[in-house]
């Protein structure tokens, strides 16, 4: 029997669904998700194993024009992910037509599927017309690419696609052993759900001048003991953050602990500190203790 396996990169805007097509195609719920851009910082694998065959999905944060140190870090993700691609997924969605100086460089790889995602939404908030006209536009940009229209959501031709995957990896052993999801640890995740709330629950800066580092991951008998620490850039942020009288931090150790037992299938004690960092997004030493 023929087995096959290879990187599958999904590249895109921020915003344009790519950490929902990954966790609809991966079937667990890997990258954190928001109606907000730039929710996805790293690079994270989400792994399809079959008897015969193994994609590695790989979603990365939103292509942007970057201005501070932890946004040239981001881009960085995404530009390594070119380099190590298989299929290059090129996600967009219905009424976004944008053109970046890396689609140079992605034009470079082949192949390449260019994916219109949120056509669900035609009809209800876009014309019927505009499907051919964003179809004409990324033809026109990548003519030697197959252009798939798709709905994350809903996963409208999510079959069709995964068949298109399928064809066009290469023969090749797997990459990762047979019982892995992903090659982060859960205390990344842990970090990543707990910032996904913040997401919810925060408005303004907040969510962005935010970092979780787990600095406690002990599995107890019956439970999971999780010391999270919450980083903000300023004094009043974490005023702001921990709330009067705490009553919003215990909102955010609410949600985030149910989404943690939902992940995790175990109970936890979660305990949450608000440590002030001062521009920890400015500075690659402090970047780098955070994991980018």
């Amino acid at each position: 029997m023929i087995y096959k396996s290879g990187f599958v990169n999904i590249i895109g805007f921020p915003n344009t669904g790519k950490s929902t097509l990954m966790n609809s195609l991966v079937g667990e719920r890997l990258s954190i998700i928001t109606y907000k851009p730039q929710t996805t910082r790293h690079r994270i694998l989400g792994i399809i194993n079959e008897s015969n065959f193994q994609i590695i999905f790989s979603d990365t944060p939103g292509i942007i024009h970057p201005v501070y140190p932890m946004q040239k870090i981001m881009m960085q993700y995404v530009e390594k992910s070119l380099e190590d691609a298989d299929i290059i997924l090129l996600i967009t969605e219905i009424g976004k037509l944008e053109y970046f100086p890396i689609f140079n460089e992605i034009k470079k790889k082949a192949p390449i599927i260019i994916l219109i995602n949120k056509i669900d939404k035609i009809g209800i908030k876009f014309k019927e017309n505009i499907l051919y006209h964003a179809i004409d536009y990324w033809h026109k940009l990548f003519p030697n690419s197959e252009i798939l229209p798709i709905s994350a959501l809903k996963k409208t031709n999510q079959d069709l696609l995964m068949n298109k995957i399928i064809t066009l990896l290469s023969e090749h052993p797997p990459y990762y052993p047979k019982e892995f999801l992903s090659n982060r640890s859960k205390r990344f995740f842990v970090n990543e759900i707990i910032r996904e709330k913040i997401f919810f629950l925060y408005k303004k800066e907040i969510p962005y001048s935010v970092e979780i580092n787990t600095v406690l991951f002990k599995k107890e008998k019956t439970f999971i003991d999780i010391l999270s620490c919450v980083y903000v850039e300023r004094n009043s942020q974490k005023g702001i953050l921990i709330g009067k009288r705490g009553e919003t931090l215990k909102k955010l150790k609410f949600f985030s602990v149910k989404s943690i037992e939902s992940f995790l299938k175990k109970k936890i004690k979660l305990k949450l500190n608000v440590k002030v960092c001062p521009n920890w997004r400015h500075d690659y030493k402090k970047l780098k203790f955070f994991g980018y």
